[in-house]
């Protein structure tokens, strides 16, 4: 969010952002509620979330209907959410055009795998309308557009990926002496939240597979999650003996992320749905050939750009791609290349905020 923000600012358009305090079950962010916040040069109202599951929240919806009607166009991200289904309500009543941002919600894996029946009650009798009468639906990916499109709902639908910041150039001696034992290996990396979509059982025997004719070869698993999920996860590295071969480097951001990327030799996400894929454009953008599942909605634009593999997320998939670029330096060294020319082009800030100023102007000017 806070990098939509920052794109549409600086193209000169007023923004605020309204949302409530979740931080994750039983969890929140420690924001003052109620009141307007400056963060980051935008204007930010938290209200208190006052039940877990739809993420209940009266205060906001009194407050969005109260002053849906003070804005040009309402852009909402995500569905199958109380904000989102009063955000849309509050502005059909005022009469403002809004977008809506699935947010993967409407990819095959997420409404079959996640309170499946509720989720196609709920599709029929209330997301179907938010999609029809929304000014846009927004997509990161044309994957996740043609899965969405799929399900038959009637939709405007629009791609305009997201835009990822070029960071500072990471420093890979930072993240070797953090975890010496790395030096003079292969390092393969995963980086992203800890969560069953994400395929990491299944990251982790394609690794088996592929470690005893690469036996330099180590697995780090940078990112966190829920602790009984963390503790399978490590009872899995012992149950295959990966324990030596991989490095658990917990949450990682700012420069000790940099790092990490700097340090890698390939990167890997698996995942079984990605609304897109934040994790592997980042990825790209610090030239790193990538090995990602099918799943990842930008899988296809990073195989045909010949920046990466797009695989099955089965083991024996991920470890025949994880083998052949990890034994080819010449083909990690041209995937490199292409894999920095595809993030720059095609998921810059830029080219995120000069595309969506446009869709913007041309619902406010009603000539889409």
């Amino acid at each position: 969010m806070r990098l939509i923000e920052q794109t549409l600012l600086a193209r000169g358009i007023d923004i605020e952002t309204a949302t409530t305090d979740d931080d994750g079950p039983d969890r929140r962010n420690g924001k003052p509620c109620g009141v307007p916040l400056v963060e980051d040069g935008v204007v930010r109202r938290y209200f208190p979330k006052r039940l877990n599951f739809y993420k209940v929240s009266p205060g906001f919806a009194h407050w969005m209907f109260g002053h849906a009607r003070d804005y040009d166009l309402i852009h909402i991200h995500a569905l199958f959410s109380f904000t989102s289904t009063v955000a849309v309500w509050a502005a059909r009543r005022a009469g403002v055009p809004y977008v809506v941002r699935p947010l993967g919600t409407l990819n095959r894996y997420g409404v079959e795998q996640r309170r499946p029946w509720l989720k196609r009650l709920s599709l029929a009798l209330i997301e179907s309308r938010i999609l029809l009468n929304a000014a846009a639906v927004h997509f990161t990916a044309e994957a996740e557009r043609l899965e969405a499109e799929a399900l038959g709902v009637p939709l405007r639908g629009v791609v305009i990926p997201l835009g990822i910041e070029p960071g500072v150039p990471g420093d890979a001696a930072i993240f070797l002496e953090r975890f010496p034992d790395l030096k003079n290996c292969r390092r393969l990396l995963f980086l992203s939240r800890l969560d069953p979509k994400k395929n990491v059982e299944g990251l982790m025997r394609a690794f088996s597979l592929c470690s005893d004719t690469l036996p330099d070869l180590r697995l780090v698993i940078a990112g966190d999650g829920g602790a009984a999920y963390v503790t399978g996860l490590k009872a899995l590295a012992n149950e295959l003996g990966l324990t030596d071969r991989l490095v658990w480097a917990g949450y990682v951001a700012g420069k000790q992320k940099a790092a990490a990327f700097a340090a890698a030799h390939v990167f890997v996400l698996p995942s079984f749905s990605e609304n897109f894929g934040i994790a592997a454009a980042e990825a790209l953008m610090a030239g790193l050939p990538c090995v990602l599942g099918k799943g990842v909605a930008i899988a296809g634009e990073v195989a045909e750009a010949r920046a990466g593999f797009a695989v099955e997320p089965d083991a024996a998939s991920v470890a025949q791609k994880l083998s052949m670029l990890l034994s080819d330096e010449t083909l990690r060294e041209s995937m490199a290349v292409r894999a920095a020319a595809l993030a720059r082009d095609n998921y810059s800030v830029a080219a995120m905020g000069e595309c969506l100023a446009r869709l913007y102007e041309s619902i406010v000017s009603g000539d889409r």
